[in-house]
């Protein structure tokens, strides 16, 4: 044997599924959702072989037994459709073994019509039924020893003798308690049951400075507060939505704010873009003076609750230049050779008020900060965070902040805001994020929504769960610009049928 070879079981049990990166990060299910375990199982000859899925809970505590069938015939793919019914670290594994009943009634079937070794067949069927009936309980004991002796009736003509171990209660019995030879056993595959939250709702996004403002030509603009944007919640609610998300509601920067049409010549009552966070009154664990106080905020999620809506907040690492973290850590962000720090750029597009973080100069420390800004907004009643442009961080940062928020209180939900290329998608949603935005907003024909349908309901389905937005406050697809309302209602048709999570943008209703 080579060195450093492993040689293959007697019955082989490969590809199973589902795997994300092989088996390292778990595969996603709530309470109560189906999905199905596969793997390719066969052994050397004619010999039945046969398979079941080991589901353990938590606690490490099997489930009941779940025997697999072929899913097509020759194929050697076995598969069955397993149900965890809590919340929590699962694993699961497939067992194969040969099954040397199925093996015995293949060949009875054909000997004993064709008188065959008649008596030696029906005594190897008699023997294989007493070694069955030996682990069995009860009344599949007495049904499968039953069997036996009338397999050595010798009163009985050949047929009859077949006949009596092949009746449904005798099947049944060995179906649920079989004789199993040659067991093999899969790896355990992780298997990570969320909330059903992580999976279903429906979200709706507005900014609170808007409900309730007052605009007035010639007037300085009023603001609308958190108390004023409560009063849109039964509103919210009785259109029938789960989630509330709300941009970032911190202090906005000053420096090279951003006035209409993305110019740098703000006019006096240009309240700035929500995503460049931070000012002298604070940054990410401070609310913006207009929109109330802290207090105001636990208020307006005290209504939401109360209304059977839960409220998510943007989370956006990325700081204006009057962000606090500018003076106290720069080391957090990019030097450039003229000693100036490098804003937020999309060649041709600047964003000259948003600074990025520099990630590899400190990533412990950020870490560190960015848990102690979850769990604060997690204290005033925040379980679920739209994450703001995660693939522009590293994936490792991410996979470690999750790890240690879920790992307290797997109840927190995160959603990956990242319209990226595949690979980078699909690894956020591996790594940790409950859910992701996806390419719905750019998929408009039939034949477009039918491929990537396809793609997220076969190949990410275990990992990855879609959010279809209808659209985003700056992507608003050519379909509906020009598609007038029907436009807009088949989009929210298809988000909302398409996807078990869906949202809209404050007024596409």
């Amino acid at each position: 044997m080579p060195l450093g070879s492993t040689p293959q079981p007697t019955i082989p049990v490969l590809d199973v599924r589902p795997a994300v990166h092989c088996g390292r990060k778990p595969a996603k299910a709530v309470p109560g959702e189906t999905f199905q375990v596969s793997a390719t199982v066969f052994r050397e000859g004619h010999e039945a072989v046969a398979a079941n899925v080991v589901l353990r809970d938590p606690a490490g505590r099997p489930g009941p037994w779940t025997p697999m069938r072929e899913l097509a015939p020759g194929t050697d793919r076995w598969g069955a459709d397993v149900t965890p019914d809590a919340e929590g670290r699962w694993t699961f594994a497939v067992e194969a073994w040969g099954d040397p009943v199925s093996t015995w009634r293949h060949h009875a079937r054909i000997k004993i019509p064709a008188g065959i070794d008649t008596d030696l067949v029906l005594e190897e069927g008699a023997r294989l039924h007493e070694r069955a009936a030996a682990g069995m309980p009860g009344e599949a004991r007495t049904a499968v020893l039953g069997a036996a002796t009338a397999l050595r009736d010798a009163a009985r003509g050949p047929a009859a003798r077949l006949a009596a171990a092949l009746t449904p209660e005798v099947v049944a019995a060995l179906d649920r308690h079989p004789l199993r030879e040659l067991v093999t056993s899969s790896p355990e595959f992780p298997l990570v049951v969320e909330r059903r939250r992580a999976l279903f709702g429906s979200w709706y996004e507005f900014f609170p400075r808007s409900e309730g403002a007052v605009v007035r030509e010639g007037e300085p603009p009023v603001s609308g507060t958190f108390r004023t944007a409560a009063e849109r919640l039964p509103a919210i609610a009785d259109m029938g939505f789960d989630v509330v998300y709300l941009p970032p509601i911190h202090p906005i920067g000053r420096t090279f704010r951003k006035g209409p049409d993305n110019s740098l010549s703000p006019g006096p009552y240009d309240v700035g873009v929500p995503w460049a966070i931070g000012s002298p009154e604070g940054g990410h664990d401070a609310v913006h003076p207009d929109l109330g106080t802290l207090d105001d905020f636990d208020a307006f999620v005290r209504r939401a609750r109360d209304l059977d809506l839960e409220v998510a907040l943007d989370f956006a690492l990325q700081c204006s230049p009057d962000h606090p973290w500018v003076d106290k850590h720069p080391e957090w962000f990019r030097q450039r050779a003229d000693g100036s720090i490098a804003y937020a750029e999309n060649p041709p597009k600047k964003y000259q008020d948003i600074y990025p973080i520099a990630f590899d100069k400190d990533l412990p420390g950020l870490v560190a900060e960015t848990e102690r800004l979850l769990r604060f907004w997690m204290g005033h009643g925040v379980r679920i965070f739209r994450v703001d442009n995660p693939h522009t961080k590293p994936v490792v940062f991410w996979e470690e902040v999750i790890a240690r928020i879920n790992g307290t209180d797997p109840d927190v939900i995160f959603l990956a805001e990242a319209f990226t290329r595949p690979a980078m998608l699909h690894t956020l949603a591996a790594i940790g994020f409950q859910q992701s935005y996806t390419y719905f907003t750019w998929r408009n024909t039939k034949e477009e929504l039918t491929e990537y349908l396809t793609e997220l309901s076969r190949e990410t389905a275990h990992f990855l769960r879609p959010n279809f937005f209808v659209n985003t406050p700056d992507i608003l697809h050519a379909y509906l610009q020009e598609g007038g309302r029907p436009a807009f209602e088949v989009r929210a048709v298809l988000a909302a049928t398409l996807s078990p999570t869906w949202g809209v943008y404050s007024g596409f209703e």
